[in-house]
Parts: structure tokens; C-alpha cells; sequence
């Protein structure tokens, strides 16, 4: 069986599945968007294997007018699954709303953000219908929305649960200071609160580490995206340019990639990282990091060896303010 973490009420694979790649045109399978039963695929090779978390979003489209369709994806995958209905019951989908798209194609930008609790409200709707779902079981704050206190934001997003489309509350993209705010206004996982924070993290992107340490303390599962340095950047590691992980998987006779996935989880108890795949033979790559096991010495050694000038993203910068300044 698979290994698995604690996810709020749910017990998940250690590892779970980012379906992002799956709506979005990249070199490695520049088709995909023309075959969505390969994709379908991909996901269903993923089930099969035991994985039980998926991540999406309403964003995740290759287009602004076709919000949703990484969520129908997921949907499809889903009920179409030939898995028995008590292993279906185990999938835990999770999406994402927030963030709005651009005709021009925006959607990272800061102006490109609506936590309104009118537009939360439609969008988990939308979401909870493209999924196929009563009930979406876990539903995360993409971006945090600079025209609203963070403290108004975060009361939208917990009166979501009160709307009925939304079992469980999750935060993506937050600092310490942002989530110590939302445990004192929204709980912790025992009382009912945030069970999730989903921030980028890898070998290459370490920052807002005292995020983990505070998941940590609460029992808030950590769901690092892009846990392999991101799709322009996972190669770095595979070929050694990015600390020491491809020297110690061939002494350990595993994939570099599915070293890291051992790195996140062994240094981090509330950790379930969440690759991206968009071919079946990644994501069961890097669902072998689970069965990896790395002593603090040789995490030690990966870390002395990890990068620490990268940036923090723009888009990260400045954009919560809260109730009296």
C-alpha cells in the first residue's frame, strides 16, 4: 500500500498528483490538448497506482474563455475510473479559485485577483459542477486579493463552508504572518479550520520556510507545488546542476527526481508533495520517492548543496495587508 499522510479529515497518498500540465501546451507532448483520453489516462494511471490527492484549479485552462477545464479533466478521469466505489470514495480532489484570467492572457498578475465572497461563491459553484461533485472535499484560497484586508478575505473564504459546496478550507501562497492570521480567525485542523497551505517549494525555492515549521506545530498538511523545481527547472536537478541529488540517487540506485519527492517527505512531517505530470511514467517516478528513506545527515548534505539566491516571486510580494495597518 501506498504510504500515507494526514490531510485535515483525510488519510492520502504521501504524494499527490498537480494536474496543471495537463491543460496547458509544453514541449514534451505539444498534442496533449488535442487528446484529452491521454490525459484521461495519465490520470487513471495514477489511481491505479494508489495515488489519492489531485490538485487543479479553475484557472488551469489554455485559454482565458476556458476557465474549468482542468477541473472537467479531473472530473471525467474520476467518474470514469474503474477503481470500486470504496477506492473511489479515497480520492480526495482539490481545487483552487482567487485568480481571475485576462484576455491577454494574464493570470499570474496582481491586478488579476477577486476574493470577493460574491465571486467565491459562483466560483466554487462552477467548480463543484465541473468536478461533478455535491461537495468539492478540499477547496484552497489561490491568491490573496490586495484590494481586500487579508483578514475580509479570509472571512469569505471560510463562509464557504456555510455555502455547502466546500468541505474543507485550504491557503495557497501565504507567509508565517498570513497564516498565524488565518489560525486565530479560521482554527486549526482540530477545530474545524485550515487544514492545507499550499506554497511553492524545492531544492531550488526555499523560501517562507517558517510556513512548514508553523503546519508542523498545528498539524496542517504542507503541500509544496512544484516540489521538483518547476517545469523549467526539474532538469537542473536530473542533470546534476541543481544541488547533490544525482550523485546520491546513483549511489542509491533511484531516479534524482524521486530522491527530492524522498527529500520533502523526510524532513518534513505535514509534507505531501504535489508533482506535476502530464505522462504516466513521471508521476509513478516520483510516487517511488516514497518508499525513500534519508537519514538528517544525508538531508543535511542535499541542503548544504541547494541553491540560496533565488528570488521570491513578484507576484508574492506586498500584496496582503491587514485590519489597522
Amino acid at each position: 500500500m501506498v504510504a500515507q499522510r494526514k490531510l485535515g479529515p483525510y488519510s492520502v497518498s504521501a504524494i499527490g498528483m498537480g494536474c496543471m500540465p495537463l491543460s496547458f501546451p509544453h514541449d514534451r507532448d505539444p498534442d496533449l490538448l488535442d487528446h484529452p483520453e491521454r490525459a484521461i489516462a495519465v490520470l487513471h494511471a495514477a489511481m491505479d497506482a494508489g495515488i489519492t490527492l489531485f490538485d487543479t484549479a479553475d484557472i488551469y485552462a489554455p485559454s482565458w474563455n476556458t476557465m474549468g477545464h482542468n477541473e472537467i479533466l479531473l472530473g471525467q478521469a474520476w467518474r470514469s475510473w474503474r477503481g470500486t466505489p470504496e477506492q473511489k470514495k479515497r480520492i480526495v480532489l482539490a481545487t483552487k479559485a482567487g485568480i481571475t484570467r485576462e484576455k491577454d492572457g494574464t493570470m499570474f498578475g496582481i491586478s488579476g485577483r477577486n476574493s470577493s465572497k460574491h465571486y467565491l461563491f459562483r466560483a466554487v459553484e462552477a467548480s463543484a459542477g465541473r468536478l461533478g461533485l455535491p461537495k468539492i472535499p478540499l477547496w484552497q484560497h489561490h491568491r490573496t486579493d490586495p484590494s481586500l484586508s487579508f483578514e475580509e478575505q479570509l472571512e469569505n473564504v471560510l463562509s464557504l463552508k456555510e455555502h455547502g459546496y466546500v468541505a474543507t478550507i485550504g491557503l495557497s501562497n501565504v507567509n508565517a504572518k498570513m497564516l498565524r492570521h488565518a489560525i486565530r480567525i479560521g482554527g486549526t485542523p482540530a477545530q474545524g479550520g485550515i487544514i492545507s497551505v499550499q506554497n511553492e517549494y524545492s531544492p531550488r525555492y526555499r523560501h517562507w520556510g517558517e510556513v512548514i515549521e508553523i503546519c508542523s506545530e498545528h498539524g496542517i498538511a504542507y503541500l509544496p507545488y512544484s516540489p521538483l523545481g518547476g517545469a523549467g527547472h526539474f532538469r537542473e536537478i536530473a542533470e546534476g546542476k541543481t544541488g547533490g541529488f544525482r550523485e546520491m540517487a546513483q549511489r542509491k540506485g533511484v531516479s534524482p527526481l524521486a530522491l527530492v519527492i524522498a527529500w520533502h517527505l523526510s524532513q518534513f512531517p505535514t509534507s505531501i508533495p504535489i508533482p506535476g505530470a502530464s505522462k504516466a511514467d513521471s508521476i509513478l517516478d516520483s510516487l517511488e520517492g516514497t518508499k525513500i528513506r534519508l537519514s538528517a545527515g544525508e538531508i543535511e548534505q542535499l541542503n548544504a548543496r541547494c541553491p540560496t539566491d533565488t528570488p521570491l516571486h513578484h507576484e508574492l510580494l506586498d500584496v496582503a495587508r491587514f485590519r489597522g495597518g
